[in-house]
């Protein structure tokens, strides 16, 4: 008989026992490798059982041995000081709390979708969740106030198996709350504290929240599984990334409006700092900009601050950050216009035009905010994307690269300007040293430049702190990387048995499974999401060349792969039986391995025990990619498409650019050129230097790229560097501009510098298209213009009634290719007469230096100018001359 209700009972400890239960619930203890053997202390054996997660051993222990740890003297002094040094990491102050001379955020707000701390809360999918993830955990350790915001899937994302042919399977295994480290979310008098969403046809969306403590950051997570709602409104928060168009906007609404709502809650109940910056993880949760704008919109005597839409449009913008992390369209949430209308226009909440849940958020201007007004956009849709941008006065990009595939994707939001010139900057990607780097790195890093300054390493990423690893012992170095992919080999040999169990093996036929894979053999991995473009089948292009090099006699390589596709692609589906079925053939099953269900407990083992990490997307489609960087913090090497962070930091010492056709427009043509470029390489580059020996036997050459790798990359890809430069870069110019607008008036009003913004805006908008560019003159250039010579330029312009200090008027001036477009530009502001002309007409002026050879050209423009912008093409407004005047076919010697 099946139960009507489940539900997980607790343990109660005992009285010298209690702390246990703090650090459970803290989960720190993933990242924390004394903690984490505190509690394999507790019984090995039930720890392993649990999946090494400390909520479900202290359900799973036996009382017995409960009452024998409460009386072991030398266990308690363990705990004790557990206890004591997660107060101290808890209270005691750190990088944030040290930083002098600019006011910093009181707090900041984290929004995404899916977070992955540990396997033991699997609330994630893939590449955002971890690094949400590390985010929160690298916050944590810096000292940063950040409030993570997220979902409380019950289903999580799925568990992945085969078929016996090969194909993916998925299941959904329910997880009870009660089972994971978290804690419900209560009002002073005991009840749940509980948000709610209006809903077409008079519905609610009601969730409790529940909050996951990651170190010194709160995590957020609303649940949707609750009596107050109907049986479509508890199946909300079912699952990540499932359902219809419908499920997935209202996960986004409840993550967005229902998360703002959660923060206040949470704010209220525990006395944290309101944030003074909200985080938005691409276009998920972009409808909190939508909640912070009612906020704003109500009368004073109900807490808002009185203001307009407009106003409180400016005041939102000011403190939001936009993060995108996809290089292509087809990544974006897009809804169609309508379903989203409906679910905005369900009443008037007394205010015409508004909605019943949004009151002071008009309809017309939520569909606007998510328009896709530029050329070849679909004016049915509703893009998150476009929606998140507009509500954010900063946006970033996760590589170099990436930023400038965004500024080129999302041009069209700013027309007028060269994408180069598109506000959206670049923040890399980083990953948090603790959770990934194996604890025998650590010790061996540790043993050459102690236990203090390893930690300081792992959390700051500033690369003094990491000299001195490069004066580890080649001996010492490679042994490590041995018993690393020994480890690897053990891990894979267990996995593969149990997923042929999985596909209805016996036991009789696995005997052959002990033998897979070989410890002394170069180990290249290959694990990540399986959308094609990350082209997990590349390796497979010429499978007899393939073979050679996994059999060869002398110098064979051998290859773990893991990875899941998309429940609804079936095109990625494809993908993986392709390869599972080459790796099933008894002539190479040894050398390559497919591992289902890849998660952070696989990764784990996965990165450290790779020689050569592999990726080869189709660039530049890959964002950052991340797990690179995980396996470079191991001293694997990486093989990769310079694409994502590789293309920033690849130095041609730290592993091997695979050459990619770039110019190619037929996909098959690219695949062929490019795969055979990663044979040769493996072939006559990777393989021969690894088993390279000398009279020592070891690859010294190979040896020296792993240290390279770990002193010079191991800095730059740390989480702790990434969230450094978020807090400098962003998120402090943020609350920065976020206070200029709330400031008070004269009269005492708040809001005032919001409030004046959105006016000069309305004003400047309704103005813009008379605004002219009339006359454009150079003198003082030589008939044979040379390098360091001056022009000077006079402009005249039409403002139509705007005021100079309106406006910026400047010479913009560079390289100019076949068709005079300028690129590599430059810009000076010219400086306006005293008044204007008899016609109106106000006359600029001002020197533009000849400072570089070769072909050169110059125009002028007009862009709005206010202190209160943070880039002079937020408006997305700027006018030129119908006709530029200037040198056209000079040469400058």
């Amino acid at each position: 008989m099946k139960a009507i209700r489940r539900f997980t009972v607790r343990t109660v400890l005992p009285e010298p026992l209690q702390a246990l239960g703090e650090l459970a619930l803290n989960l720190r203890w993933s990242w924390h490798p004394e903690t984490r053997e505190l509690f394999r202390s507790v019984d090995p054996e039930v720890w392993e059982a649990v999946g090494c997660d400390p909520v479900r051993l202290l359900g799973a222990v036996s009382g017995q041995r409960l009452a024998t740890l409460a009386g072991d003297r030398r266990f308690l002094r363990r705990l004790h000081d557990a206890e004591e040094d997660l107060r101290d990491y808890l209270t005691g102050p750190r990088w944030y709390q040290q930083q002098r001379g600019r006011e910093l955020p009181a707090a900041i707000a984290y929004f995404s979708p899916e977070f992955g701390i540990t396997a033991a809360l699997p609330q994630y999918s893939g590449g955002l969740g971890i690094l949400a993830g590390d985010h929160l955990k690298a916050a944590s350790d810096l000292g940063v106030p950040i409030i993570g915001v997220g979902l409380l899937y019950r289903h999580g994302y799925f568990r992945q198996s085969l078929s016996r042919d090969g194909w993916q399977q998925e299941r959904y295994p329910l997880l009870d709350p009660n089972e994971l480290a978290v804690s419900l979310l209560r009002e002073p008098d005991g009840s749940p504290s509980v948000v709610a969403l209006a809903l077409p046809g008079g519905r609610a969306l009601h969730a409790q929240i529940w909050k996951a403590q990651v170190g010194r950051v709160p995590l957020l997570m609303l649940d949707s599984d609750i009596e107050e709602n109907d049986a479509r409104a508890r199946d909300v928060t079912d699952r990540l990334y499932g359902g219809g168009s419908e499920h997935r906007l209202l996960q986004e609404m409840l993550l967005g409006i229902g998360g703002v709502r959660a923060v206040r809650t949470f704010c209220r109940l525990a006395g944290h700092a309101e944030p003074e910056v909200f985080h938005t993880n691409e276009g998920h949760a972009g409808f909190l900009g939508l909640e912070r704008i009612r906020e704003l919109t109500r009368p004073e005597d109900e807490g808002g601050a009185g203001l307009d839409f407009d106003a409180a449009l400016e005041a939102v913008r000011a403190g939001t950050l936009f993060t995108t992390h996809t290089p292509v369209p087809a990544g974006i949430d897009r809804f169609e216009r309508q379903l989203v209308q409906r679910h905005f226009a369900t009443g008037g909440g007394g205010v015409s035009g508004a909605t019943e849940g949004l009151p002071g958020v008009p309809v017309d201007r939520v569909l606007a905010l998510g328009a896709e007004s530029w050329p070849g956009g679909d004016p049915s849709l509703f893009n998150m994307a476009a929606m998140g941008l507009r509500l954010a006065q900063r946006a970033n990009g996760v590589s170099e690269l990436h930023g400038q595939v965004s500024r080129g994707m999302f041009n069209g939001l700013w027309p007028g300007f060269d994408a180069a010139e598109v506000p959206i900057t670049s923040i890399t990607n980083g990953v948090h040293a603790p959770t990934w780097i194996d604890p025998e790195v650590v010790r061996l890093a540790a043993r050459e430049i102690g236990p203090e300054r390893i930690d300081d390493a792992m959390v700051l990423g500033e690369s003094r702190r990491w000299d001195g690893i490069d004066a580890i012992g080649d001996a010492d170095i490679w042994e490590l990387r041995r018993r690393l992919r020994a480890q690897l080999v053990t891990e894979a040999r267990a996995r593969l048995r149990a997923s042929w169990r999985q596909r209805g093996t016996g036991d009789a036929e696995l005997g052959w499974t002990g033998d897979v894979l070989d410890p002394d053999v170069l180990t290249i991995g290959f694990a990540r999401r399986v959308p094609s473009y990350k082209r997990l089948t590349l390796m497979l292009r010429d499978q007899e060349r393939l073979r050679s090099l996994l059999l060869h006699p002398t110098r064979p390589i051998q290859i773990v792969v893991a990875g899941k596709a998309h429940p609804a692609d079936d095109g990625g589906k494809a993908l993986i039986q392709k390869l599972v079925a080459f790796a099933d053939d008894h002539a190479v099953r040894h050398r390559i391995v497919f591992l289902p269900d890849y998660d952070m407990d696989m990764a784990a083992k996965l990165y450290p025990g790779c020689d050569v990490w592999l990726n080869n997307p189709l660039r530049p489609l890959e964002a950052c990619g991340t797990s690179g960087m995980k396996a470079a913090l191991n001293g694997a090497l990486n093989l990769s498409v310079l694409d994502g962070w590789w293309d920033e930091w690849f130095d041609g010492a730290n592993g091997w650019a695979i050459p990619t056709a770039d110019g190619e427009v037929d996909e098959d043509r690219r695949d062929e050129i490019e795969s055979g470029a990663l044979y040769d390489l493996i072939e006559y580059q990777v393989a021969p230097r690894f088993y390279e020996r000398d009279a020592s036997e070891l690859p010294r050459r190979w040896i020296q790229m792993v240290r390279h790798t770990l002193v010079t990359l191991g800095p730059k890809v740390l989480a702790g560097r990434m969230v450094r430069e978020y807090v400098e870069r962003l998120y402090t110019p943020a609350a920065e501009s976020r206070r200029a607008l709330a400031v008070a008036g004269q009269g005492g009003e708040a809001f005032e510098g919001a409030r004046e913004l959105a006016e000069w805006k309305s004003r400047i908008r309704a103005r813009w298209a008379q605004v002219r560019v009339e006359h454009v003159e150079a003198a003082g250039g030589a008939d044979a213009p040379e390098l360091g010579s001056t022009l000077t330029l006079r402009v005249q312009v039409h403002l139509d009634g705007l005021d100079p200090s309106d406006v910026d008027v400047q010479a913009v001036s560079g390289r100019v290719d076949d068709t005079d477009v300028i690129s590599d530009i430059s810009t000076v502001s010219l400086k306006p007469a005293d008044r204007a002309d008899v016609d109106g007409r106000w006359r600029y002026e001002g020197p533009l230096e000849l400072s570089r050879t070769g072909p050169f050209g110059y125009t002028v423009r007009v862009l709005p100018s206010h202190r209160l912008l943070a880039a002079e093409a937020e408006l997305g407004l700027v006018t030129v001359p119908a006709e530029t005047t200037g040198f056209s076919d000079g040469v400058l010697r």
